[in-house]
């Protein structure tokens, strides 16, 4: 039988700490949290390895050392509403339930988004809302948002996800440029967002997050 609990400190302390990602919240979040439990069963084994996990097309559960690193930078308080975009089924938001007040968590695979609520019940987070839609347009009903986390690359931000960024708030993005991605910060001020470099990283762009085509004649 797979000693998951043993894998799951061998990846906080093989991926996570070394990555720089000291916050007490994040390393119990991720100590405590089965990510094994929020895959399909034929991809449990792959729960803890140190890459990304395809789930389907141009979706993945990012690696662990991404989100922690992701998660350190945006330095998530108690009293927050976060939106998690992508959640597929659910890691993500469980993992930031433990630090912030609410979770909105945007799914728009109706598959993904069943397994999802199921494994948020099973986990125990009664602070995860599911949202089931098109991941680009978010959940503005439930907005705006202190922070806004992107599970998996982009090429541009839909206006419709900036948006529902509270002024002061901050929204975490991983820009992909062909193989190459960046992970940046942004904040929002007097409805602008300026981003700063965070670190490098790697995923596939997002259904909806595509750069769109520029307009020739």
């Amino acid at each position: 039988m797979t000693d998951f609990a043993l894998r799951r400190r061998m990846m906080v302390d093989t991926q996570v700490r070394p990555s720089d990602v000291t916050k007490f919240p994040i390393i119990d979040a991720m100590l405590k949290v089965e990510r094994e439990a929020f895959l399909p069963d034929a991809l449990r084994e792959a729960a803890y390895s140190g890459e990304n996990i395809a789930l389907a097309d141009r979706r993945v559960m990012l690696e662990p050392r991404t989100l922690a690193k992701m998660l350190d930078v945006l330095n998530i308080s108690r009293n927050e509403l976060v939106l998690d975009v992508g959640c597929a089924q659910g890691y993500s938001s469980v993992v930031v339930a433990r630090m912030a007040e609410a979770v909105i968590a945007v799914e728009e695979d109706a598959e993904m988004a069943a397994e999802a609520q199921a494994a948020m019940v099973q986990s125990g987070a009664d602070n995860v809302v599911l949202h089931e839609g098109a991941l680009a347009d978010g959940a503005a009903e439930h907005g705006p948002y202190d922070v806004i986390l992107i599970q998996g690359g982009v090429a541009q931000v839909p206006d419709a996800i900036a948006a529902q960024l509270k002024d002061g708030g901050r929204i975490a993005c991983l820009f992909m440029e062909a193989a190459l991605g960046v992970v940046k910060i942004g904040y929002k001020t007097a409805g602008t967002v300026s981003w700063r470099f965070a670190f490098n990283a790697s995923a596939p762009v997002l259904p909806g997050f595509e750069k769109e085509a520029a307009f020739a004649l």
